[in-house]
This record gives structure tokens, sequence and C-alpha cells, in this order.
């Protein structure tokens, strides 16, 4: 076992801590000082860890659902005595403000929590064969069986929760898992590795690889070993993963430029926290982060100011900082792409009425008016704590305009009037509506995932289960 405080890391394979050939420095997005070495797996070392994931797929599935279960008990409850610790990781590779960390944290201990619980209830059913012609007098039912090894590869945005979504169900179906988490974001990757090994998981049943998504995550979608791809991030790579990965089962969670629509009846100073931590928790960067409002123009002028009052008492600063809101974005690179995206934005004729500046990797949270749908601060995914806010003249143009996008992952309607909110219900082309909410709501257990370039299948530790196992139909002939 290997502390998760030590700075050079080793590659999980086997159940055993195995140094790589190449290790490259791991820099803190908020200081840009080094907190940690990370090995840099070669497509040979990536193929030992599907060798093992490979060797260990029986044993998983054979293993009893009680057992299964326990483990996932258990490395709970051991992320619940390293509270704190988890949090820090999360905070220092991620540059996520600490009481932002804490909630992830949180988050993941009830992620493994629905994944014992789910494993025990992994069913089947019977199938009355009688109601078809010449399906007399047998008897028909169905199993779920392990699909074999899952290949995951997750973002850095939520580091810790977004791998429990794939290690959790893949554990508790009876799966064997190789694990590769974003290049910025490996620590608590392999803190769970530490936790799993400590919690009785078999050698080789999960398996953490990092380095670079072209080597390690390529090797993982095109190995014949590998029976499902689970990924959460970009669209460009999501699609190359769906090209490359042959007739492997694919889940793909995916981008989306999230809205909401505001009605005229609705009282702002109610929902405006709500759409300030919508918008910039996490720096903007999450998958359902509120990233355009359609307002009703009888209550716009006056949402826009609260809103950008409320913005404006943001504290920002230091991740570890208790009191800190937002910190830096995940790399230079991220903050120089905003900044030319807010200034094509500002050459189109729209108006930035609060941030639009940034001082190292933090980019301050900016608030942008009369935004055309067709800038990119509107039509993509900014992934940034910036938000649009539009003026329009009825729910039915908003939804409209919710609808003008090549994403459909969650949208949300603040209304008191119940005709409109059933409208929206209906008429949004996203995989979740939230009626009197932002579309940043997520629990853990719920169904998630999205429509057009937001991706395919669902997440939510049940859903998740039904897409790493297969359906067998067994019939028994008694005539």
């Amino acid at each position: 076992m290997e502390s998760a405080l030590e700075m050079k890391k080793h590659l999980f394979i086997n159940g055993d801590w195995i140094k790589a050939n190449q290790y490259s420095p791991l820099y803190s997005p908020y200081s840009e000082k080094i907190i940690g070495e990370i090995p840099m797996a070669t497509e040979e070392e990536t193929d030992l860890a599907i060798a093992a994931a490979y060797e260990a797929k029986d044993i998983m599935a054979k293993m009893p659902t009680h057992q299964r279960a326990k483990i996932l008990e258990t490395l709970s409850r051991l992320l619940e005595e390293r509270f704190e610790e988890a949090a820090k990781i999360i905070s220092l590779e991620a540059a996520k403000p600490i009481s932002y960390a804490r909630a992830e944290v949180n988050r993941t201990i009830d992620t493994y929590k629905f994944a014992a619980e789910e494993a025990k209830r992994i069913h089947g059913e019977t199938i009355p064969l009688d109601a078809a012609r010449g399906g007399e007098n047998r008897i028909a039912y169905t199993v779920r069986e392990p699909i074999g090894v899952i290949g995951a590869i997750t973002p850095f945005n939520f580091p810790m929760n977004l791998v429990a979504h794939k290690v959790g169900p893949a554990i508790a179906a009876g799966n064997s898992v190789v694990l590769k988490p974003a290049q910025q974001t490996p620590l608590s990757a392999l803190f769970l590795a530490e936790l799993l090994e400590e919690a009785g998981l078999p050698a080789g049943a999960l398996n953490v690889v990092t380095g670079n998504g072209a080597i390690v995550g390529d090797k993982i979608v095109t190995d014949s070993r590998i029976n499902m791809v689970t990924f959460t991030g970009s669209p460009g790579v999501g699609t190359t993963i769906r090209n490359r990965a042959g007739l492997k089962r694919v889940t793909l969670e995916l981008g989306s430029n999230a809205a909401v629509i505001v009605d005229k009846d609705v009282d702002i100073d109610q929902i405006i926290p709500r759409c300030v931590v919508g918008a910039f928790s996490n720096q903007g960067q999450v998958c359902i982060s509120l990233q355009r409002i359609y307002a009703h123009k009888e209550v716009y002028d006056q949402l826009v100011e609260q809103f950008v009052e409320a913005t404006k008492k943001l504290k920002i600063g230091d991740p570890l900082g208790e009191q800190t809101d937002l910190s830096a974005l995940i790399s230079k690179k991220d903050v120089q792409r905003t900044l030319k995206w807010i200034e094509e934005a500002k050459q189109g004729g729209a108006h930035v009425i609060t941030g639009g500046e940034a001082e190292g990797n933090i980019l301050y949270p900016t608030v942008i008016l009369d935004a055309d749908h067709r800038l990119k601060v509107s039509c993509q995914e900014v992934f940034a704590p910036v938000v649009i806010i539009n003026k329009v003249s009825s729910v039915e143009e908003a939804i409209d305009e919710v609808n003008n996008s090549r994403f459909g992952l969650q949208a949300g309607i603040y209304t008191e009037n119940i005709h409109f909110a059933l409208d929206a219900a209906e008429k949004l082309h996203v995989g979740g509506v939230l009626i009197n909410d932002v579309p940043t709501f997520r629990v853990d257990h719920m169904p998630y995932g999205g429509v057009k370039e937001s991706g395919t299948g669902r997440e939510g530790i049940k859903y998740a289960i039904e897409e790493m196992t297969e359906l067998k139909l067994v019939i028994w002939n008694r005539n």
C-alpha cells in the first residue's frame, strides 16, 4: 500500500504498485507548484493492466453478491474514515474549493453505498411463453450476467465521484475494471485503488493506469479483451471512442450547455442563490453547469441586476480556503480559450457586464447579455464560470431557444404555471427536465444522461448496472 500523500505515484496493476518506465510532474492548477509525480503508462504497461483484468473477470463473476456488496460497504466506511484526506486530494489536484470537495466526497460515499445496495437487486423476470401459440408448457426466465472487463475513462471535474459512477456499478455487477483517470486528476483514482485494496477487492479486479489518452485510452478502447467502454468527457473524444470501439458496448456522458427558463410569475429573490451556484460551482466545470438563462421580459431586468449583485459577492482564491467559492480553472489553456470566446462574444454584439478577465488561472465569474445563439459562449460548452442571460417574450420562445442546441443533457424551468411546466417536460429535448430548479441538480441514484451530442446510455447505479450486464434468456421445455 502506498500513502496518498507520497509525491511519487505508481501504476496499480493486478493488486501491486508497479513502477512505470516514465513519470511526469503533476502541477496544482491554483499554485502551479508540483504536487506529485505521475506514471505515464506505455501501451505495454496498459496491456499488463488489461491482461490482469481479463484474468480477474471470472473471479469477480463467481464472487457471491453479498461479498461484492461487503467490499463496497467497506470502501464507503474507509472513505468516511479518511474523509478530510480525500477532500484535500480533490482540492489540490482539481483546484476545487474545499467546501465543494467535501460535498463530492459525501456524494462518493453515497455512490458506493448505492452500489453495495444495488448489487443485491440484480434480477431477471419470468416470461409467459404460452402467450404465444407454440409456447405452451415451457418455462422462461431471464438472468443478468457480468459483461466482463470494463474500460473506464474519467474526467477531471469530479475526479472521485465520477470514478465511483463507473467503478461502483462495475464491481456490483461482478465485472473487473481498467481505469484511466484524467491526466490532471489521477490522485483521486490512485487513492481509491489503495482503499479498495484494503477493502479486500481481489487482485486484478481494479487496475489504475495513468497517462496520455492517445496511448492508454486508445489501447483500452481498441483491445478485444475489453467488453465495454464507459467514458465521461468531450463530444469530440466520445465520437472517436464510438468509432474505434467496434462492437463493444459504449456508454458516453458528454458535453452540454445547460439552460434554465425563468417565467414571469417567479419570485426572483428566491431563485438567485440557486442560479448563481448552478452557474459557478466548481468554476463552471460541471457537465450540467447553468450556462444559459432565458428570462421572461417582465422579470429580465430584475434577474440580471440581482444575479450580477450576487455574483460579485463570490469569494475567489485558494481552493483550500474555507470561505472560497471559486478558484482556478483546470489549466492555463482553458483560461486562454475561454477569454477568446468572451472576446468573440463582445465582437458579436454581446455585452459583458461583470467578469471577463483572468488573474493567473482564475477566470472571474462572467455574465454576458444579448448573446446570439451562434456565439461559442452560447452554442458550445464553455466549461468555465461564464453564464449568458437572454430576454424572451414567452415560455414557448424560451423552449425553442433551449432546444436550439447540439446538446441535450438537462434543462430547468422556473414557473408557477402548471401548463408551462408540463409543456417544458414534454417539449424540452434533453435527458432530464427540472421543474422549479436549475439543470445543475444531480443525486447519485437517479438516471443521468443525455440526448443528441450529450451522449448515449445512462448512469446512476441501477441504470449503469443494466448497461454493465448481459441479459440471458433461459427456456425449459416441459413437453
